[in-house]
């Protein structure tokens, strides 16, 4: 196995049995570097993790010739990680998710939140291009600062007042999305695409967060989330793995890449997504593996550590 990464200190070097430092997901070189290091090693196939490096891997896709590249298209990466092309498409396919406006600038995200509702109503900010909850903030107009300054730890995501976040931002031109703050449980649908139809795939919930990571998960059985995601999948057209996001019930995030798994001893959708990218496994056999799938099982994320020696210079 052969990690890359753009950190020396990526803590995932010391799961491989080769490391390659490369350049960041939006380098022009990424995609040349990473086909360099497919040469070096050999390689079979290549798994992307982070959502920064799937556009510059699908861009180049038609140059790892002979390596089985786990990326949906461009086209369908773009949509996914443009959060208001992915709250587009899900008007459009009658999928639902949250009330939202594109904006740049304090001006625009004032007048957008009053539209939501703001400030009667809670509304979230986020930038139209991000991952996880990077960026993600809640403006409401009870946000008490010096209650926050007093009792949250130190990286905790804060509630803002608009005035705040309108004098913060100015002029910047960074396009955002203003949306409807969606609540209840969150849930997310992970699996494994072929041709914009799901071969193999379950819901789960993501609950006890901590920085940003949900820390638990339970494995669920429920139909009308399988619906909507096939509905999605089946729009952006997803090869290889994917991961659908939802608040309640409105649909948040659409990442096409892998994301946290719930690993069963008869049940790996790593495992299984690379044999079928390989061509070792047909999406008839991916598919006769749903029920196996066990709405009995549950994860707990926990942190590890690990040390190793480094030679003086």
């Amino acid at each position: 196995m052969v990690g890359t990464d753009m950190a020396e200190r990526s803590v995932g070097r010391f799961l491989c049995d080769a490391f390659h430092r490369v350049p960041a997901g939006s380098d022009p070189r990424f995609g040349d570097a990473m086909l360099d290091v497919a040469r070096r090693e050999e390689v079979d196939v290549i798994l992307p993790q982070s959502s920064f490096d799937l556009l510059g891997l699908a861009e180049a896709k038609a140059h790892f010739e002979g390596v089985a590249l786990m990326v949906s298209s461009p086209d369908a990466v773009r949509r996914s990680n443009d959060k208001a092309e992915s709250y587009a498409l899900l008007d459009e396919i009658g999928v639902p998710g949250p009330r939202w406006r594109r904006v740049v600038g304090g001006a625009a995200v004032a007048e957008a939140a009053g539209e939501l509702g703001y400030p009667g109503e809670d509304v979230a900010l986020k930038p139209a291009f991000s991952s996880g909850s990077r960026g993600f903030r809640i403006l409401s107009a009870e946000a008490d600062r010096r209650e926050q300054l007093l009792k949250n730890r130190p990286g905790v995501a804060e509630a803002l007042r608009l005035e705040e976040l309108v004098e913060l931002l100015g002029g910047d031109e960074t396009p955002l999305l203003v949306m409807e703050l969606a609540s209840g449980l969150e849930r997310t649908i992970d699996g494994i695409a072929e041709g914009g139809q799901i071969a193999l795939g379950h819901a789960k919930t993501r609950e006890s967060m901590r920085a940003g990571l949900a820390m638990y998960f339970a494995t669920l059985d429920d139909e009308w989330l399988m619906e909507i995601s096939a509905k999605i999948v089946e729009a952006l057209s997803l090869d290889h793995f994917f991961n659908i996001q939802l608040v309640g019930d409105k649909v948040i995030e659409i990442n096409p890449r892998i994301s946290t798994i719930v690993y069963q001893e008869d049940l790996n959708l790593p495992w299984l997504g690379v044999k079928h990218a390989l061509g070792e496994i047909s999406g008839e056999e991916l598919a006769a593996h749903r029920d196996r799938v066990r709405p009995t099982r549950r994860a707990l994320r926990y942190f590890d550590q690990v040390e190793w020696d480094e030679p003086f210079a």
